[in-house]
């Protein structure tokens, strides 16, 4: 009961907060928070277990449905810089901090403080950056960070829990088990979204397609977690792998999928907040219970506030700068030797005979875009999970040590970063005016453009020469004039709003999947920007939807 009341609390501020234009994960802690101190309010009591198993899983799948091979792969260099080594680099240096300042912490608890703080949640950020405008490039970096962290963050989590609880790993060797788990997890996802995508064809039903859909997600997390392996990863590769064979199912699918994906998030991400806000009253009262001076652990939650925000800007500039760098490298080479120019001009040559846009060699984040990720560091989901996770006693029986310690600063580390880097990151892209990428937009819509018109035309030369029964010529040349619009409102939200025979609708539906065809093809070449193709995919559905509903309707 207590857990429907808090749901449908989150729902309600967030609908207020995103109507007075508000961030909702900020007002939510917020409420939560003085919520807490009503007299008589219970504790909401979560086990971590639900958090990681059951939170986590759809909330990845639905950030990696959505976020294709492709444009985690064009930004794979910055994505494994931030998702790996700063999750590595900020939890060791958490780690050496905190053993510092602290009497009696051992260096292997503090660094499993780190683990826990160590991976920023780019659903603020994200909800963010949408809204204000953010670069496409710096919403495909921060997105893609927070599809990997995740798993580094837990998986040094996992050796560090060991380690100091001394129960069992898979294997000692730390970098063998990281290993391990990256590569299983993935392979597990990567087999279980093939045989999804396998079933979703063969079951020919948009709500069956969809239960699967659901079920997917925490199947890839329960079975990697069984075999020790990353539960995360599971869960992006198979949302990659089911994304990447999304278009061969129905339209029907593809749209309803979006709005169940949609709804998923709105609710699971305010339960999150809502989780965070109504805890902090109870965390500063294990604390006490714990016989630990409350302000003194507090004061030392602030100083790993300050670490974390401070290592990511540094880190960040390190890339920055070594990006900066190759760049003028290249540069110098290509100035420098002629044969290197000449390989250049080749391979531009290539690219141009295959269709394929110019290749984009050394461009490293802008300054802007660079302030911009270093401070989108919020903490969320994961920081509040791990910290719960952590058991209560060793395999000895013995209390596990530093547990409300590290419970405590996990807590201030997330609501602090989500207060102080939520609510000044809309001020800051502002203050930046970051240049809009809308030129290079354009420029990738009428790539899709062209293919989709070529595909029209081939469609109406088909029709022309091979007239199907019970269309005159008359109709066919007001198909090719229909095919036209069509053509142009791909570029637009909506279809033109035009009803013909049952026959004439049948050549639309002909039409619009031969375009889809033709543009997916062109992208799997790696001639169109995946972005431009997901945005059109999704006008070309409902363009089908309506046509579709037209032909139902007549039955």
């Amino acid at each position: 009961m207590l857990l429907f009341v808090v749901l449908l609390g989150a729902i309600g501020v967030t609908a207020l907060a995103k109507r007075k234009g508000l961030q909702p994960a900020l007002i939510i802690v917020v409420v939560g928070f003085g919520v807490s101190f009503i007299p008589g309010v219970p504790r909401l009591a979560v086990s971590s277990g639900l958090i990681l198993g059951v939170v986590l899983p759809p909330l990845l799948y639905s950030a990696a449905l959505n976020f294709s091979m492709f444009r985690f792969l064009r930004n794979l260099r910055p994505i494994l810089g931030l998702g790996v080594s700063l999750v590595i680099i900020t939890a060791i240096a958490v780690g050496f901090v905190a053993s510092a300042i602290v009497p009696g912490l051992a260096l292997g608890t503090a660094i499993l403080l780190g683990a826990v703080v160590a991976p920023p949640d780019a659903v603020t950020a994200a909800a963010i950056g949408n809204k204000l405008g953010l670069p496409r490039r710096v919403m495909d970096i921060l997105t893609g960070e927070s599809l990997v962290n995740d798993a580094a963050a837990l998986t040094l989590f996992t050796i560090a829990v060991s380690a100091i609880a001394g129960t069992h790993t898979l294997f000692a060797n730390p970098v063998l088990l990281f290993a391990y788990a990256a590569i299983v997890g993935a392979l597990v996802g990567v087999a279980l979204g093939v045989m999804a995508n396998i079933l979703r064809r063969f079951l020919g039903n948009a709500g069956l397609e969809t239960v699967l859909g659901i079920m997917l997600p925490f199947a890839a997390y329960f079975i990697a977690e069984q075999l020790e392996a990353s539960g995360v990863l599971a869960v992006v590769f198979a949302a990659f792998a089911v994304g990447g064979a999304n278009n061969s199912v129905g339209y029907q699918t593809r749209l309803q999928e979006k709005q169940v994906w949609s709804s998923f998030d709105v609710l699971l991400e305010a339960f999150v907040f809502a989780y965070m806000g109504l805890q902090l009253r109870f965390v500063v009262g294990d604390v006490a219970e714990a016989k630990l001076p409350v302000g003194l652990v507090f004061a030392l939650g602030g100083v790993i506030l300050l670490l974390v925000m401070l290592v990511r800007p540094v880190f960040v500039y390190a890339l920055y700068a070594q990006g900066a760098l190759q760049k003028r490298g290249f540069e110098k080479r290509r100035a420098g030797s002629k044969r290197f120019r000449q390989r250049l001009e080749r391979a531009a040559v290539t690219r141009r005979n295959r269709g394929r846009p110019p290749r984009r060699d050394f461009e490293p984040m802008t300054v802007p875009e660079a302030v911009v990720v270093s401070w989108a560091g919020m903490r969320g989901v994961v920081t509040i999970a791990a910290a719960a996770a952590i058991p209560l006693s060793t395999t000895t029986g013995e209390a596990f040590p530093g547990r409300a310690l590290i419970q405590a600063v996990a807590f201030t580390v997330a609501v602090g970063t989500l207060i102080i880097q939520g609510a000044t990151l809309p001020a800051l892209i502002r203050r930046l005016r970051l240049p809009s990428d809308d030129a290079t937009r354009r420029e990738n819509d009428a790539r899709v453009l062209e293919v989709v018109r070529a595909a029209s035309g081939r469609v109406v030369a088909e029709f022309t020469s091979s007239p199907p029964p019970g269309i005159a010529p008359e109709m066919l040349e007001q198909f090719r004039m229909i095919a036209e619009q069509r053509t142009k409102a791909a570029a637009r939200q909506e279809g033109p709003d035009l009803e013909g025979s049952a026959v004439f609708d049948t050549l639309l539906l002909t039409l619009l999947r031969a375009q889809r065809e033709a543009v997916l093809a062109e992208r799997n070449r790696g001639t169109l920007d995946p972005n431009a193709v997901d945005t059109l995919i999704e006008r070309l559905d409902y363009q089908e939807a309506a046509v579709a509903s037209r032909i139902e309707n007549r039955l």
